[in-house]
């Protein structure tokens, strides 16, 4: 892992525990912060220079302000870095669709923005999810999570948990108007995952992911990973329209209402729960 913004206050608190966890944190960049470490971690001033003296490097987890970080995300992929976390809020639009576009062209991919990791129990983490003690938030197991909510990501670890079962791989894949993965490209990798038996999925009022969901598993029969699935929210729908938290939460249509991809998605087959807590009692139902 390459941690680009290493020196900046979050990274740097961050960085220890991302290593005592197990990942295999091998350099960082601040440019002018070169020859610098943290952590016992060099620091470079370019990521050019960091690949170069640790060809390694196969990820990046982006802890950069909102106005460095499409230059940041772009350097690491004109270095071939093909897998990238990004942790930044805040970032344009604009800045957003073109960084996708080019991470697309280079076939890499890139979690995020406002993501706050992904975690393989018993692995490696990458970014702050599960806080300094993550080894007590996430026990290893055979469930994936992918939400659009960092907070809400282990808080519903937990209840899969208490449910009797483990993690094999949490994700985070931000709450923007634009996601570097979106949950149907997230149920892809799981399901090529031998260590997932099933996903559970939150999802939230605005944006039309979760609706994608429902569009791929209509054209697609033979997807063969049980999903159970919470959409946060239904009490904005009683509310004027306005914007909740992330900011592709926002109601604009019929088609963004938790409702609506409730409706959808159980169309679809998916299990759809209507209360956060229910989810372990679902999963136990449909793994029986």
């Amino acid at each position: 892992l390459l941690v680009q913004g290493i020196t900046g206050r979050a990274a740097s608190e961050k960085t220890p525990h991302m290593a005592e966890y197990g990942t295999d944190v091998v350099a960082g960049v601040t440019p002018g912060k070169g020859g610098q470490e943290v952590a016992s971690v060099p620091v470079y001033d370019t990521v050019r220079e960091a690949v170069e003296e640790h060809p390694e490097i196969n990820t990046s987890l982006v802890y950069v302000p909102h106005f460095a970080a499409k230059d940041a995300i772009l350097e690491a992929v004109e270095n071939d870095i093909k897998k990238i976390n990004v942790t930044t809020e805040r970032i344009p639009t604009r800045d957003m669709w073109e960084v996708k576009k080019e991470v697309d062209r280079k076939n890499a991919t890139l979690v995020g923005p406002t993501s706050v990791g992904v975690i393989s129990p018993g692995k490696a983490k990458i970014g702050p999810i599960g806080g300094n003690k993550a080894e007590q938030a996430y026990q290893e197991g055979r469930i994936g999570i992918i939400s659009k909510s960092g907070g809400m990501t282990t808080e519903t670890a937990q209840v899969v948990q208490n449910a009797g079962f483990g993690i094999s791989t949490a994700m985070d894949i931000g709450g923007d108007k634009i996601a570097g993965t979106t949950f149907v490209e997230a149920l892809q990798m799981l399901e090529k995952d031998d260590q997932t038996d099933a996903v559970v999925m939150f999802g939230e009022l605005g944006g039309t992911y979760e609706n994608q969901v429902a569009e791929f598993l209509n054209e697609n029969p033979d997807f063969d990973l049980p999903i159970v699935a919470f959409i946060t929210g239904k009490f904005t729908e009683d509310m004027p329209t306005q914007q909740y938290g992330h900011a592709g939460a926002i109601i604009r249509g019929e088609e963004d209402k938790p409702s609506y991809k409730q409706k959808v998605l159980r169309d679809s087959g998916v299990h759809v729960v209507d209360v956060h807590h229910e989810i372990g009692e679902k999963l136990d139902e449909v793994l029986e």
